[in-house]
């Protein structure tokens, strides 16, 4: 743990009332956690937000994210919980600073992650806005993680006790007031232990299965979403070595992510590894698996929470994706704003637009976006 560092049970401002907004999917786990803060005496009221059209993504599924169904789904939650529901148009704002961001970065050949900037951009900012000009002090979400103070007064984020489940990666962009004004009624549960409650409550999302892919690109085909909305769909390019011989051809570089090993369209006789892309040439780079090697990042847009500063060289658990278990790196700035991280051990599939987050124990203690991989 870091020294010095004392955790306190959270205490509420007496400044702030005991009005929270729940930003409710149509999912189980935001179902369950309006019914616990109701259960503790919050005034609460549940809000779904819809972020897109389905048609303005091309998506012509009810069953996908931010459909009528979910909607309904929600609505029918919060009335069975005996709160009142509302829907807020944030299109603009995630089209802007999600759906745009996201198709800019991977036509760049870099991996973005979607959920990351709809937290930092529109769950924990526009939201909280509109709740608070609604008259709600505090928004809630079914995340599971955890928010403490420290003795000096500091908010920081901790992980679910449910590791299967914990969302802590996701949620590093958070600021200090945000963590303040925000709940996570779910952090200290687990999976099993919400499912049962919405169970025993008789809430209509009890069984509903979890989604798995980006919100707006259900079918996980992002190479088809990207040449949709770009009107460049994707040309057939070169799979060269790493010594830049052609070895194949395939479809597009943007059909293909860092570490990639099936799905490659052609087989070469050994295991193949996707190590690199060239979007200017459209060339698709294939190496073994020791190619994939990384040792040292880069990162900027730095965002830090359990601290003010990065001191000196810090020894930390890092993660690179979401549900990665975590690597020992050594920690510095290698200027103003720019993160450097050395592994231990060299990592593999670790891309340029992947966050990288530093964890002290189960705090999280900041993050930023990867920019560069070397291999020393």
């Amino acid at each position: 743990m870091m020294p010095g560092v004392l955790f306190i049970v959270r205490e509420e401002s007496l400044k702030l009332n005991r009005k929270v907004m729940v930003a409710m999917s149509g999912g189980v786990d935001s179902s369950v956690a309006a019914f616990l803060l109701r259960e503790q005496g919050w005034d609460c009221a549940g809000v779904t937000m819809k972020l897109f059209d389905n048609e303005d993504v091309g998506m012509d599924r009810e069953d996908s994210c931010c459909s009528v169904h979910d909607v309904e789904d929600a609505r029918t939650a919060a009335h069975g919980i005996g709160i009142p529901h509302y829907v807020f148009n944030l299109a603009r704002e995630f089209e802007e600073n999600v759906v745009e961001k996201f198709v800019n970065e991977y036509s760049a050949g870099r991996t973005p992650n979607p959920c990351i900037d709809c937290n930092r951009y529109v769950k924990f900012d526009r939201l909280l806005d509109k709740a608070r000009a609604a008259g709600y002090d505090r928004i809630a979400t079914g995340h599971y993680a955890r928010v403490d103070r420290s003795r000096s007064g500091r908010f920081l984020l901790r992980k679910g006790v449910d590791e299967s489940k914990d969302q802590s990666y996701v949620l590093y962009s958070m600021t200090q007031k945000q963590l303040e004004l925000t709940l996570f009624p779910l952090g200290g549960l687990f999976k099993r232990e919400v499912r049962e409650i919405a169970r025993q409550e008789g809430l209509r999302t009890a069984s509903k299965p979890e989604s798995q892919d980006i919100c707006f690109v259900p079918d996980g085909d992002y190479a088809d979403f990207i040449g949709r909305r770009t009107g460049s769909p994707p040309r057939a390019g070169d799979f060269v070595d790493r010594e830049g011989t052609v070895i194949g051809s395939h479809g597009g570089a943007i059909h293909y992510t860092i570490g990639q090993r099936r799905g490659l369209g052609m087989g070469f006789g050994e295991r193949k590894y996707v190590v690199a892309k060239d979007m200017e040439t459209n060339s698709v780079t294939l190496g073994d698996e020791d190619d994939l090697l990384v040792k040292t990042i880069y990162a900027d847009n730095i965002n830090l929470i359990a601290s003010d500063r990065v001191d000196g060289k810090m020894t930390m658990s890092v993660r690179t994706r979401y549900r990665q278990n975590e690597r020992t790196a050594v920690v510095s700035m290698a200027g103003s704003d720019i993160m450097k991280v050395e592994f231990e051990d060299p990592q593999q599939g670790v891309a340029a637009g992947q966050a990288v987050v530093l964890y002290d124990g189960d705090v999280v203690f900041g993050g930023g976006t990867v920019q560069e991989t070397r291999t020393e």
